[in-house]
């Protein structure tokens, strides 16, 4: 019974962090930008910020059940951000020949994202 719990709740995290990706793929942040496929960017860069700040938060800061931080950490920022995604997007950007672009995506997403884990984590340990 423990493991369908924790399985439960990694689902319903899922369900809810799919659905925000799907919300900003929608919004007005789809066309911010002419090629540039903001919204991912966002998402990862936003979601890098929060497991960093939630890690701690959830695992250090407050006493939470495994199946609450198993939804948050693992279900819902799994399901939001969009690594799979990302990679589609430079390997298109690269087939249309957009290279200034795939590179600027490729790099900005990677360190911007890792800035965005330390930011958490400093964040989270100021609480």
């Amino acid at each position: 019974m423990e493991t369908f719990a924790k399985i439960l709740s990694v689902a319903i995290g899922g369900a809810a962090g799919a659905s925000a990706r799907y919300l900003i793929n929608i919004s007005p942040l789809a066309n911010l930008f002419e090629k540039f496929p903001f919204p991912t960017y966002f998402i990862n860069i936003t979601g890098s910020f929060l497991i960093g700040f939630l890690l701690v938060l959830l695992t250090d800061k407050f006493m939470i059940s495994d199946n609450l931080r198993l939804a948050v950490l693992v279900g819902f920022l799994g399901a939001f951000t969009t690594f799979s995604t990302f990679e589609l997007e430079i390997f298109d950007l690269v087939r249309e020949r957009y290279f200034a672009i795939a590179f600027l995506y490729l790099f900005l997403s990677v360190l911007v994202g890792f800035v965005g884990v330390l930011a958490g984590v400093w964040l989270a340990k100021k609480f």
